[in-house]
C-alpha cells in the first residue's frame, strides 16, 4: 500500500510535502471507526479507534517509498502506522495507511473533537514555526 490517510497537520498539502519530499494527488477521504481528539498542549491531533465514529480527512495517492521513513520520524513515538479502509467521496473504498495514537500515550489526549478548521485559522503558524525541521528530519542523509 502507498496511500497515507491524513486527518490533522498533514492534510496541509504544503505540510505534507514539506515533511515527505513528495507531492501527491490529494483526495478527500473518511475512515470509519475511529475519533480525533486534540493533543495537549499541541496544535495537532491524535486518532485511536472509537465503535461508531468517523474522521474526516484526505488521502495522498501513491507515496513514494522514501517517503515513509520520514513520516514515520515526523510522527514519532506517539504514532504507530497503521493499515486501513477508508472512504472516498464518490463512496469507493482504498486501502491506506495512517497514523493511530498509540494507547500508552492516549493520557496526553483531550476530550474533544479536534478541528482543522480552527488549526487553519490560529494553529498552522504556530505549528509551522515550532516544526521548522520538516526538510532536515532527524536521520536523513545528506544529499
Amino acid at each position: 500500500m502507498q496511500h497515507c490517510f491524513t486527518y490533522g497537520s498533514l492534510m496541509c498539502e504544503d505540510i505534507m510535502s514539506a515533511v515527505s519530499r513528495a507531492r501527491c494527488p490529494f483526495v478527500p477521504a473518511s475512515l470509519d471507526g475511529y475519533r480525533r481528539q486534540p493533543v495537549r498542549g499541541r496544535a495537532y491531533p491524535g486518532m485511536v479507534p472509537a465503535a461508531g465514529g468517523r474522521v474526516q480527512g484526505g488521502l495522498y495517492l501513491d507515496l513514494p517509498a522514501p517517503a515513509w521513513p520520514r513520516l514515520d520520524r515526523f510522527e514519532g513515538e506517539e504514532y504507530e502506522r497503521r493499515q486501513v479502509v477508508v472512504r472516498l467521496q464518490d463512496g469507493r473504498m482504498e486501502a491506506a495507511w495512517t497514523y493511530v495514537f498509540r494507547p500508552e500515550c492516549a493520557a496526553g489526549l483531550v476530550d474533544g473533537e479536534w478541528d482543522f478548521e480552527r488549526f487553519l485559522r490560529t494553529g498552522k503558524a504556530r505549528f509551522t514555526t515550532q516544526y521548522v525541521g520538516f526538510d532536515a528530519l532527524e536521520g536523513d542523509r545528506p544529499a
